[in-house]
């Protein structure tokens, strides 16, 4: 399999099965730092279950509430915080490295959707 890199405005997000070590990459047009393979797929599973809570939230919160939700596996922890339909999204890996970044609430979007459609695993 060849190396994928998937990017919009303001984020982006990677696989290369040929690396050793780091084979997965999430970043913006700014910044970016590798992740192991375990790291990428908690990445992108937890992203997609915070989306998932964030639209289920969306149907019980008035318009103009904001909120918070987190969600970590032992190697990444990932935070979403907004309105229901438009979040920033914070992260930490919590192991080696200890590296965090974030994305802006117009980058979630297009970063969800790289996410959903790598399907490197």
């Amino acid at each position: 399999m060849e190396r994928v890199l998937k990017t919009g405005n303001g984020w982006r997000i990677g696989w290369n099965p040929q690396s050793i070590e780091f084979t997965g990459l999430v970043g913006t047009n700014d910044w970016a730092i590798e992740l192991t393979e375990a790291e990428l797929q908690d990445f992108c599973r937890l992203l997609v279950q915070l989306a998932e809570t964030m639209s289920q939230l969306s149907s019980e919160l008035m318009d103009e509430e904001k909120i918070t939700c987190e969600a970590e596996s032992s190697l990444i922890w990932l935070e979403v915080a907004g309105y229901a339909q438009c979040y920033s999204l914070r992260f930490i890996l919590l192991t080696g490295r200890c590296a965090e970044g974030c994305w802006n609430e117009s980058a979630v979007g297009g970063l969800l959707q790289g996410a959903q459609t790598l399907q490197v695993f």
